[in-house]
């Protein structure tokens, strides 16, 4: 049986302060920092369980909007929760929904209560609340939940983006509520979410106030930053995360939320954030750009078409073991389904063997 809750070890720092640590949850530890591959509606695109696993991949993660709208939390709860539904035995975390109801802005309305939207799928009209929010994930049963936000927008002047933040505080304090009183069997451990746009001093308040707010009870097990990749240059999202990690305790986990190209992954991590997600791996495998350790390819170019080598001759996975650049063209360009598994392989390796060699140069020191 799982057990309960989530700690954190710190084990290493380095000078620039990247840190390298280990989390452990109900469904088995994560070294850190760590990237972790989306699996929106309990998988993870063009790849299956089984071959994570095989990668490596310690922790997944689930989207609360997309699998509240289907298949429904109740029916996931009923049969087992996430876990057993998707088949999945290692750690899992789930989004609050906040950030899919910013990206579906047309088809939604912000209030205090919470955010009415219209369903993608069907037009049907509901209401995401912290408190909905808060419960959806822990039928889902993920080991690491999130609170409810108001993702800020880029552009946003200073005073929007002072009251989207105050009204993700404000959203904070009740997904906090709601989680305190969660039923005695519920493992799942809450994080909060900085907001504040591209302000470095609201950044540094908003973490300043969710740390004071997170004392204030049953302490929460770490904390996320969220609102950057929306749009802004990254010079101005460093700065924001390098403001928000100024104030975040040091013994606590650090998540950034939605980031990044390889590169950025090392340069956040250099900041000293612990875990980090984003859709780019999957996403541009299935648009044929592949990332390399001699740069990005774009296996749709005719360039590729009679060359006999490997996609990357320096990777272990079994597309660049096996198959040439021509092949997964060819695959590509015909429409095979095999081309996105192969694909979706490749980065995803790529992206946790980048975070394997981040941990073992934290651990070898300067």
């Amino acid at each position: 049986m799982p057990s309960p809750g989530v700690s954190f070890e710190l084990l290493a720092t380095s000078a620039s302060g990247a840190r390298r640590g280990r989390l452990r949850t109900p469904h088995g530890t994560v070294e850190t920092p760590c990237f972790m591959p989306v699996g929106t509606r309990a998988t993870v695109k063009a790849i299956t369980h089984a071959k994570l696993e095989e990668l490596g991949a310690e922790i997944i993660l689930g989207n609360t909007y997309h699998l509240y709208l289907r298949p429904g939390h109740e029916l996931i709860r009923e049969l087992g929760g996430l876990h057993r539904f998707a088949a999945w035995p290692r750690a899992m975390l789930t989004d609050s929904g906040g950030f899919q109801v910013f990206s579906l802005s047309t088809l939604n309305k912000i209030e205090e209560a919470g955010v009415t939207f219209r369903s993608h799928l069907d037009g049907s009209q509901h209401q995401l609340t912290p408190e909905l929010s808060i419960d959806i994930q822990l039928a889902l049963g993920a080991d690491i939940i999130m609170a409810f936000d108001d993702c800020t927008p880029y552009p946003a002047t200073e005073p929007q983006a002072r009251a989207s933040m105050e009204r993700t505080h404000r959203w904070a304090r009740r997904s906090l509520d709601r989680w305190q009183a969660r039923p005695p069997a519920a493992t799942s451990s809450l994080f909060p979410i900085v907001q504040g746009g591209m302000y470095p001093e609201l950044r540094r308040e908003a973490a300043q106030r969710l740390v004071a707010l997170s004392g204030s009870g049953e302490p929460v097990a770490g904390f996320a930053i969220g609102g950057v990749s929306v749009g802004e240059p990254r010079e101005l999202s460093f700065e924001a995360v390098k403001a928000a990690i100024a104030e975040l305790p040091h013994d606590k986990p650090r998540y950034l939320m939605g980031v990044g190209t390889p590169e950025e992954l090392r340069q956040y991590a250099a900041l000293g954030i612990d875990m980090m997600d984003c859709v780019l791996p999957t996403r541009n495998a299935r648009n044929g750009l592949l990332f390399t350790t001699e740069g990005t390819v774009s296996i749709k170019n005719a360039q590729y078409a009679r060359d006999a080598r490997p996609l990357d001759p320096n990777c272990g996975c079994s597309a660049c073991r096996r198959y040439s650049r021509a092949y997964l063209r060819h695959l590509y360009q015909s429409g095979e389904i095999l081309a996105s598994v192969l694909n979706t392989e490749h980065n995803l390796h790529h992206y946790l063997d980048t975070m394997r060699q981040l941990r073992h140069a934290i651990e070898l020191g300067p």
